[in-house]
């Protein structure tokens, strides 16, 4: 069988070929006991069943469907004649939907094929090892709390994050280092004299003074970078900087990789306070930082125009990387 064959990966089309075959017995049964009514208009028709009238924004909110959906599902049901509009008395701004006297009628006359299907499905039920309406709820629910997109884009980052390897600066990383620091600041600031400074000659600025520099490979291609600067102010170790990303890796979670390799590496070295500074502008750096572990402080004196938030962490406090990207 073709589902055995291709698996969870074919969900969806599973999925919509048992809701075509249950909508086709559906229209079916509406004609077996001669009720007028489409398919698809039934979460529609039931709603308004059981009330006196509703707001296409009410009724969208209680079957789980979008106000465009029921809008036309809604006109044609005018145009079949089985409901009506007609001004709410409470807010002459807003129709409500109602059920005409055909409706109505129709309503009288399902109660019996409502009986005959509830039963036809609980007999199938009993049938099933698995109660799949009871699945459905369960799936239902784990879908509202991630969507099925983001559990894809979960596994491919956590796959993908497996290829790339965290690598200590050797001299042909000099020129990735500039042009990938180079790339975001121009994107988004404008460089200054410091950027200067520090990217074209960085053993100098870092490496000399007992910073270090890291490099994110993948597939042994440099994508990311970050450094950690010896600290002239006494109360920090280091400060975590230069830290950029290409765009075209972005997504693999090599920020997140690059900063945890960067605090290991000062643990190593016995540091116990870090320091770097930002701007709000960049809301995914801001957040990484936030799961790094690092707490926004009192603004400090610094030699960037741009930066807007500076951050500390503690390393004795989150030595347990309790932090997950």
């Amino acid at each position: 069988m073709f589902f055995d064959k291709v698996g969870k990966m074919a969900l969806g089309s599973r999925l919509r070929m048992l809701s075509e075959q249950i909508t086709d017995d559906a229209q079916q049964i509406y004609e077996l006991y001669n009720v007028n009514l489409k398919a698809k208009w039934f979460p529609v028709f039931y709603v308004l069943s059981q009330n006196d009238g509703s707001a296409i924004t009410a009724i969208a909110e209680e079957i789980g469907h979008s106000h465009p959906s029921v809008s036309r599902i809604v006109s044609e049901m005018l145009t079949a004649g089985i409901v009506a509009e007609k001004k709410d008395k409470k807010d002459g701004r807003r129709n409500i939907v109602a059920l005409t006297s055909k409706g109505r009628n129709i309503a009288l006359h399902i109660e019996d094929q409502y009986t005959d299907v509830d039963h036809a499905i609980e007999v199938a039920l009993a049938r099933t090892r698995h109660n799949l309406w009871k699945a459905l709820e369960e799936f239902e629910f784990l879908l509202k709390e991630k969507s099925l997109l983001r559990r894809v884009q979960e596994q491919k980052k956590e796959r993908e994050s497996k290829k790339v390897v965290i690598v200590p600066y050797r001299p042909e990383y000099k020129e990735p280092f500039r042009s990938l620091n180079e790339e975001w600041i121009t994107r988004w600031f404008t460089m200054e004299e410091e950027d200067r400074k520090t990217l074209e000659h960085p053993e100098e600025h870092i490496l000399s003074n007992g910073g270090h520099i890291l490099v994110a490979l993948y597939e042994n291609e440099p994508v990311g970078v970050c450094a950690l600067v010896r600290s002239s102010d006494p109360h920090y170790d280091f400060e975590l900087a230069k830290m950029a990303v290409t765009p075209s890796a972005q997504g693999r979670g090599i920020g997140w990789l690059l900063g945890k390799a960067a605090l290991d590496k000062s643990r190593a070295l016995g540091a116990g306070r870090i320091y770097l500074e930002s701007n709000t502008i960049l809301e995914p750096a801001i957040r990484l930082y936030h799961k790094l572990g690092f707490r926004k402080i009192a603004g400090r004196p610094s030699p960037y125009e741009r930066c807007n938030i500076q951050m500390e962490l503690e390393l004795t406090e989150v030595d347990k990387a309790k932090a997950t990207y």
